[in-house]
């Protein structure tokens, strides 16, 4: 018995290494190429990516929320940074410039943060994200994330065109991992995202073998703020510091998830312990190109994926990751991973993320009138998801970063309607 509980941890922390993984390795090679960073630098930033949110993700799990929620770069602030990124010829600013004020807004946002877990404020930050307003993030989180997983999936080359032979090994995973998610014995089950990374990944290997990716070493270049020093740009300053404010809503959001996952309800010092470290890593971020921390609500997908809310094999898969980043064979070897297959076998885990949205809507009774409540941010959100960011060309540059974000748009248009409305007497 007690071997039978040692593999499952093995396994289980081989399956959370894979899945962060995964989920880390484009943030860095993104904003690398958004800024223009030489190779050198990008691997540079990768690897600390790799070591920071590794550490991040163990002393969350082990100190701070004490859930197994994964650590990593924000969905909602690397959708900026990236926005900002490519306006930097339009706005007449060099990417020196952009990313020090980038940095600077989001240090900011950082210690702002970790003013309000230091001083016990959370209860009243608390306040401006209610129930409503986390289901629409949650609803729009997972499209997000889907629209994003499913693109990559389809293998779309430079011109644009989906390559088809590639496209159906993704369907194919998409099927196998389902099956096994679905039809699947227990321990099947659980394990179906690691089953469907390894058996995709060889797959691609015989099928594709002269379009496997290959990464060879850069001679990483160590440097401090490689994405420019902090300065005092205040416009761009401005646009993170919100941002960076607005990124509060994924630590409510997940340890609310999670509470209702693992049916272990968070306390008031787990948030603010979350926070804390949250605002800790956020302004470390910054110093090594990054974007900044925040739990990750999309775990509670892979968790309700794989049925095993142990904290044990994510803080061993947490220690593992950080030790990829520290050797660099092992993450050369890893960066391999095709990433139509990793898209593929995640679109699968993050179908999760769309019922545990569903499911925060249970007891409430919507209306003709209350039926805007949720539906017209979500809807917003999901319009905006689809526009080309071109289309607000036209626009003050201040204003770009959010009007092309349907997330932060939708859960800005859920507070106000919140605020501003009686619901209650509606219904």
């Amino acid at each position: 018995m007690k071997s039978l509980k040692d593999s499952v941890t093995l396994f289980s922390s081989f399956q959370w290494l894979f899945f962060i993984f995964a989920n880390t390795v484009v943030v860095p090679i993104s904003i690398g190429a958004a800024f223009h960073l030489p190779s050198s630098v990008t691997e540079m930033t990768m690897r600390s990516s790799l070591i920071i949110t590794g550490i991040a993700s163990f002393i969350q799990g082990w100190k701070g929320h004490k859930y197994p929620i994964m650590e990593g770069h924000s969905g909602l602030l690397w959708g900026v940074m990236l926005n900002l990124g490519l306006t930097a010829p339009a706005i007449g600013l060099s990417y020196t410039q952009i990313g020090g004020g980038i940095a600077t807004g989001f240090i900011a946002a950082g210690i702002v943060t970790l003013l309000l877990a230091a001083m016990n404020l959370v209860s009243y930050v608390q306040r401006i994200f209610p129930p409503m307003v986390m289901t629409v993030y949650l609803f729009l989180l997972s499209f997000q994330l889907i629209f994003v997983f499913f693109k990559g999936m389809l293998g779309i080359a430079e011109d644009g065109k989906m390559n088809l032979p590639v496209s159906l090994l993704s369907l194919g995973i998409v099927l196998f991992v389902s099956i096994l998610k679905i039809k699947g014995s227990k321990n099947i089950s659980n394990f179906s995202i690691l089953i469907g990374m390894i058996v995709g990944w060889i797959f691609y290997a015989i099928l594709f073998s002269d379009s496997t990716p290959k990464m060879e070493s850069a001679n990483a270049t160590f440097s401090l703020s490689p994405l420019g020093k902090p300065n005092l740009e205040f416009g761009i300053i401005a646009i993170a510091f919100f941002a960076g404010l607005m990124n509060l809503s994924n630590t409510f959001a997940s340890l609310q998830a999670a509470s209702e996952v693992t049916g272990i309800e968070a306390k008031p010092k787990q948030y603010r312990y979350s926070l804390f470290l949250t605002g800790l890593f956020s302004m470390i971020a910054p110093v090594f190109g990054l974007v900044p921390y925040t739990p990750f609500t999309s775990s509670i997908g892979f968790l309700q994926s794989t049925q095993l809310y142990e904290r044990k094999p994510f803080l061993i898969g947490g220690m593992l990751l950080t030790l990829v980043g520290l050797i660099p064979p092992i993450i050369t070897f890893l960066a391999t991973m095709p990433i139509t297959v990793g898209n593929a076998v995640l679109f699968v885990a993050y179908i999760q993320l769309f019922g545990t949205a569903f499911n925060s809507t249970k007891g409430q009774v919507f209306t003709s009138n209350s039926i805007f409540r949720i539906a017209a941010p979500v809807l917003v959100g999901v319009s905006l998801m689809n526009i080309s960011p071109t289309i607000f060309g036209d626009l003050p540059m201040y204003l770009q970063p959010f009007l092309t974000n349907g997330l932060i748009m939708g859960v800005i248009i859920s507070i106000m309607l919140e605020k501003l409305v009686n619901w209650e007497k509606l219904s």
